[in-house]
Formats: C-alpha cells, sequence, structure tokens
C-alpha cells in the first residue's frame, strides 16, 4: 500500500509541473491518481462506463459479422485447434480476455471523436446523434480494431514449422500446426480486406493516406531488431550498442520525425540511443502511430482544425506507450506461471541490460528459438534490478504527457471516461 502511494505522490508532483498553468486541472488529476493509488484496479468498470458514452459498444463482431459466412466459417474451423498448441489459440483467448481485447482502441477513438465535436456543416444523416458522433468516425473505429487484430494474428498466431535450414522434410505429422497457420492466415487477411474496403468506403484520400502510414509503421515494427526463427523480436546486444554509441553522435537530441511531420518514416537510429529509445521507437512502430493516427484521422472527418489534430495524435500516441508500459510490468506483479513466457523486448528486461549486461547471455540462448531461454532465471533477476521502477517512471512518463494532451480539450462526459481509462491502468 505504501509502495502504491508514493507512486502516486510521484506522478502527482510531475504533473504539478508541467499543468502548472492549470490550477483546477491539476487538482482534479491529484484527487483522481490519489485515489487510484489506494484502491484496485477498475479497468472492467471504466470500459463499461465508456460504452454507456458512445452509445453502444464498439467492437467489430457486432450481430452483421457475426453473421457473416467468412466469420462463421472461421469460428468452426478454429474449433478444430482447441487443445492444441497452435499459438493462435492463445492470442485469441488474449484479445478476447486480456488487456488487448479488441473494442477498446475503437471505444478510445470514438470517445476522442465525441470529446472534439465537430465543425458546422456536417450533414444531419452523416451524425449518429444518439451517441454524438459520426457515422464515419465508427466505421473508422471498426477499421482501427480490425488492423490491430489482424495484425495481432499475423504476428502471434502463426508458427513457422520449418526453419530455412531444414526445409524440404515432411510436416504430414504436423497437420494441426499446418492447419492452425492457415486459419491465422486467412483470419487475418479477412479482417485486413474488410478494413481496407471500409476505409475507402470513408471517401477521404487524406484518411486513407494517414492510415497507411500506420500500416507502414506496423510493417516496419517487424523488421528491426535482432529475430529468432519464429520472428519474435530480441532486444539489441548491449555490447554492439556501447560500440556504435560511440561511433555515433548525438543520438539522443535528435527529434522524433512524427513531432514534425507523422507521415514521414521514423528514423531507426534512434533505436541506438539506450533502452528507453528502443522501446520506444519499437512500440510507437508497432502500436502507438495506429492509436495515434486513428485519433488524429477521426477529427480529421470531424474536419477539425489541424492544431486539434496534431493534439489527437499525440494523445493517442503517448496514451498507447503508457498502455504498453503497464503490460510490460504485468509479469513481475506475480511469480512467473510454469510454461509462461516473457517479452525480451519489454522495459523491464531491457533497462536491466543496461544495468546488468551479462542476462544477454541467457537471451542469446533465444537466437533459434526464444522457447530456449530460461525466462524464469531472467524473470528471477530482472525483479531483483532496478527495471521495474524504470518502468514504472516510464509509465508515469507518457500517461503524464497523454493527460497533458487530454486536459487540452474541454470538460465532458467523453473526457471523464478517457482519464478513468488512463487511471484504471495505473498499477494495482
Amino acid at each position: 500500500m505504501l509502495n502504491r502511494i508514493q507512486a502516486g505522490k510521484k506522478l502527482i508532483a510531475n504533473l504539478q509541473q508541467l499543468s502548472s498553468r492549470n490550477v483546477s486541472a491539476t487538482m482534479q488529476i491529484n484527487e483522481k491518481i490519489m485515489v487510484k493509488a489506494e484502491t484496485k484496479n477498475e479497468w472492467n468498470r471504466a470500459l463499461s462506463e465508456a460504452e454507456k458514452i458512445v452509445g453502444y459498444q464498439t467492437s467489430f463482431l457486432s450481430l452483421r459479422y457475426l453473421l457473416s459466412d467468412e466469420v462463421t466459417n472461421l469460428a468452426l474451423h478454429m474449433r478444430k485447434l482447441v487443445g492444441s498448441t497452435h499459438p493462435l489459440v492463445s492470442t485469441g483467448k488474449s484479445l478476447i480476455y486480456g488487456q488487448n481485447n479488441m473494442q477498446t482502441w475503437g471505444l478510445i477513438v470514438l470517445l476522442v471523436s465525441k470529446m472534439a465535436g465537430h465543425a458546422d456543416g456536417i450533414l444531419e444523416s452523416e451524425q449518429d446523434k444518439s451517441a454524438g458522433v459520426l457515422m464515419s468516425q465508427r466505421t473508422l473505429a471498426e477499421v482501427v480494431e480490425m488492423v490491430r487484430t489482424a495484425n495481432m494474428i499475423h504476428s502471434s498466431g502463426v508458427l513457422n514449422l520449418q526453419h530455412l535450414q531444414k526445409s524440404g522434410n515432411d510436416l504430414s505429422f504436423d497437420s494441426d500446426l499446418i492447419f492452425g497457420n492457415k486459419i491465422a492466415l486467412l483470419g487475418g487477411d479477412i479482417l485486413l480486406g474488410n478494413a481496407s474496403t471500409q476505409m475507402a468506403q470513408l471517401k477521404n484520400q487524406e484518411v486513407v493516406e494517414l492510415m497507411c502510414t500506420a500500416a507502414r509503421d506496423i510493417s516496419d515494427s517487424h523488421f528491426i531488431g535482432d529475430r529468432d526463427v519464429q520472428n519474435n523480436p530480441l532486444p539489441w546486444d548491449p555490447v554492439k550498442r556501447a560500440e556504435e554509441i560511440r561511433n555515433t553522435t548525438d543520438i539522443e537530441s535528435e527529434v522524433q520525425v512524427d513531432e514534425i511531420d507523422n507521415k514521414q518514416p521514423f528514423n531507426l537510429r534512434l533505436m541506438l540511443g539506450g533502452p528507453e529509445s528502443e522501446w520506444t521507437v519499437r512500440h510507437t512502430l508497432a502500436n502507438g502511430t495506429l492509436l495515434g493516427k486513428s485519433c488524429q484521422s477521426a477529427l480529421m472527418l470531424a474536419k477539425q482544425p489541424v492544431e486539434l489534430q496534431r493534439q489527437a495524435y499525440f494523445f493517442g500516441k503517448h496514451l498507447a506507450l503508457a498502455w504498453q508500459a503497464s503490460m510490460d510490468l504485468e509479469p513481475y506483479k506475480t511469480e512467473l506461471p510454469l510454461g509462461h513466457k516473457l517479452s525480451l523486448i519489454s522495459a523491464p528486461i531491457l533497462y536491466h541490460l543496461q544495468y546488468d549486461a551479462s542476462i544477454y547471455d541467457e537471451i542469446k540462448k533465444g537466437m533459434e528459438s526464444v522457447d530456449d531461454v530460461n525466462y524464469y532465471k531472467i524473470h528471477k533477476e530482472v525483479s531483483r534490478g532496478p527495471g521495474i521502477e524504470r518502468t514504472k517512471e516510464l509509465q508515469s512518463k507518457h500517461t503524464l504527457a497523454a493527460m497533458t494532451e487530454l486536459y487540452k480539450f474541454p470538460k465532458s462526459d467523453a473526457r471523464e471516461a478517457l482519464e478513468k481509462i488512463i487511471l484504471a491502468m495505473q498499477e494495482d
């Protein structure tokens, strides 16, 4: 309890420094964070209340999707995988029950849409007055969910059954796993195809261009840094990093490209700047720009000013990064369950590598497959090091940045719902 209160007070101090120009806003944040520091996580309640504000559940798994032939057939085929070791099973569970659950990002896009409102001159036929958003914004929310879910299915639900060095072997004994790969690829492709169709129906070239750059960023995130044969990411070698830093100047002082033009590709040299730089670049590409550009696109559809669109982008980006830091901390709140894996590019591990590079010897065992890594050993070492506290500071940093952008919007029930979602992500 004492640690939670201290963490709450620390975040409050940071908020007071950056929000001093708005005393009333600072007082509101102080009260809410102190309450959060002393209570349990109210994640589900925050989502439930937010869904009421925008009218109804936002998940793309609506009746018209559940009754489609494609989804029905996929669901029937996926039942055959239950009980198998195919990763699509665990990916599906995490999408539905975990903090990655599918409706949440679409919900955030709709809350931002309602919070910002829309410009005068929008036809009444384009408005969903009961929810306070535009019909095009609701379509965009569904697109965001489909793109994010398809990416998770393709990246986590496909198993490399035959390494390049062992190609040509008989795989008939792996029929269930082959079948699972086919379902994962097909399922992800169906979602991407539907997302592309719906995006085209928006008939807004600027929005389509911006969302396409988000898809490019996601693709880039899968091709940076070392990977094992299953394409699972591995952290940067701390020895190589030190050598690169000695030969490179002013990496940390470089400005993130999205501060100037968020349609341009990111400079991957920033990954060399340290654990925070590596983590930020990886997860901004994988998650941050999708949520950020979705919020920005929502305001584009509402014909809001460019400055307001930029605020929405940075709110979404920092919220996604605070969310990721929160998920990175989850495995370290308890003992590591038997057979459980850790993300080797999570913030606690990256920070610990800076503190003690010796655990990289264990991580290197995952070059062939991350299954060869002793996760219990890494969990034990990281839990005793400074990586946990550094990650909490990282989460507070992006929470603060998201709240700062949020408080630039006028007060409303939608803004309050977004506050509750942000605070629900704070450590229990």
